[in-house]
């Protein structure tokens, strides 16, 4: 059985997908393209398909994985191709790589994520993200299924900084949001890295933070996008590719 690993998006609209609807289209799109998928074993054979770490519905994504089983050998670039065009734009393959490394999830230590403040001062946001960084312990709560929950949101954050709008933060997706407020009013942008641990940390954890910490309430909604997620590199606080190491092991000439 041959193993690919692709990476996609979810950016405009499409961030709207919850994880079970990519789902449904990534398997649409696997039978219009005829890849020979492999089945797991038992009396519900289920095509062999693994995600992870999704991003949560309503957040854009640069950096979303999966892998799948073939019982048939496949070009991964082709194979890319192939998937991409029969998804939806805003659902997009954009890299695919041979399974060559084990323990692929294990190198999803972090993710970076860009956070668009609509209607917030720079400044404001600079500021916010100083006194959130200078806190040892910021607690915050969320709603689970099993109630109410309270855990520290300052521990997992690896970097919070302001950043220069690039692919990802709106504009480039086609991310409809409130014009009048775009036109009208300031826009802070941060840049925050986020540690994967246990409870997992969220982009609108670290947020409710903010408006503990430092009053800080946008008047809109945050736009968030993942750029990338994989392993942490700890002294300059950035996210690095998880498939570079089956890159790596290729054989030469592939």
């Amino acid at each position: 059985m041959q193993r690919i690993r692709l990476r996609y998006t979810k950016r405009g609209r499409l961030r709207f997908t919850s994880h079970r609807d990519f789902q449904r289209a990534f398997e649409r799109a696997l039978r219009r393209s005829a890849v020979p998928m492999a089945y797991s074993a038992g009396f519900t054979p289920h095509p062999k398909v693994s995600y992870a770490n999704a991003a949560p519905t309503g957040v854009a994504s640069e950096a979303e994985y999966l892998e799948i089983g073939l019982a048939d050998f496949r070009d991964p670039d082709a194979l890319r191709a192939m998937l991409d065009e029969s998804l939806p734009t805003g659902l997009d393959i954009i890299d695919a790589v041979e399974v060559r490394t084990p323990n692929f999830v294990e190198r999803l230590e972090a993710s970076e994520w860009l956070v668009r403040l609509d209607g917030v001062d720079p400044a404001e946001a600079a500021a916010a993200a100083e006194k959130f960084l200078a806190a040892e312990q910021v607690e915050v709560s969320r709603q689970t299924k099993n109630g109410l929950r309270v855990f520290d949101a300052r521990g997992a954050v690896a970097a919070l900084e302001p950043a220069e709008p690039q692919v990802g933060d709106g504009n480039d997706t086609g991310t409809e949001r409130a014009a009048d407020v775009r036109q009208a009013g300031p826009c802070a942008i941060l840049r925050l890295v986020v540690r994967h641990a246990t409870p997992a940390v969220r982009p609108d954890d670290v947020l409710s933070g903010l408006r503990a910490t430092a009053d800080l309430a946008p008047p809109v909604p945050a736009e968030v996008t993942r750029l990338a997620q994989g392993p942490l590199d700890e002294e300059t606080g950035t996210v690095t590719d998880p498939l570079a190491l089956d890159r790596a092991a290729a054989p030469a000439g592939q």
